[in-house]
């Protein structure tokens, strides 16, 4: 009878193990995966560079570049519904901004920034829409996507900057060279009613 019992509390623990362990293993056994339906990704408040006043004069013409910036704020703090839908038209708006760089925007190290861009956005709509979501990865890709579009802005400033210094250094030679003139012209005005006053 005693034989009997423990035998019975010994099958119950037993069932009871087999029973939390499973049930731990299918919360945890998707490598990653959680419950995508609550998941949010990426930074609800994300804040990219500041546009230069001199950048942000050019990039109100080029009005495909603000559209992906508004997807690419967009693409934060979004279930995983969105962010598939999201992520199509981020990579939607990089296409046409391959296409459509204005010439004074059209260097290699922004082109450079627009295709890592490109790259990041097609790799974050290819994880957020795999039947099996790893949660992990997309949170990583939608970071790599944000600091992409930061880096983005970041050298679009750099250019103009550039610009502004290169300006600056040209006013500055022209202003040396105007000087030397005058001096040349005042030595020379000079040196002719020397002479003149010699004769």
């Amino acid at each position: 009878m005693k034989l009997n019992k423990y035998w019975i509390i010994c099958s119950t623990f037993l069932i009871l193990a087999i029973s939390c362990d499973d049930q731990k293993n299918s919360a945890n056994g998707n490598g990653g995966s959680q419950n995508t339906s609550v998941t949010l990704f990426g930074k609800k408040n994300i804040v990219f560079a500041k546009i230069s006043p001199e950048a942000e004069m050019y990039l109100n013409n080029w009005t495909v570049f603000s559209d992906f910036t508004t997807e690419a704020i967009e693409i934060n703090g979004t279930d995983l519904k969105s962010l598939q839908t999201r992520s199509e038209l981020l990579l939607s708006r990089l296409d046409s901004l391959t296409k459509r760089i204005p010439d004074t925007l059209d260097t290699q190290p922004i082109y450079a920034r627009i295709l890592v861009a490109k790259t990041r956005a097609a790799i974050l709509h290819q994880l957020s829409n795999k039947t099996k979501i790893d949660t992990s990865l997309v949170q990583e890709s939608v970071a790599e996507m944000n600091t992409a579009t930061n880096n983005l802005i970041v050298q679009i400033n750099e250019k103009f900057q550039k610009d502004g210094i290169d300006r600056q250094r040209t006013d500055n030679e022209e202003q040396e060279l105007e000087l030397r003139k005058k001096k040349a012209d005042s030595i020379f005005k000079a040196e002719l009613k020397d002479k003149k006053s010699k004769q």
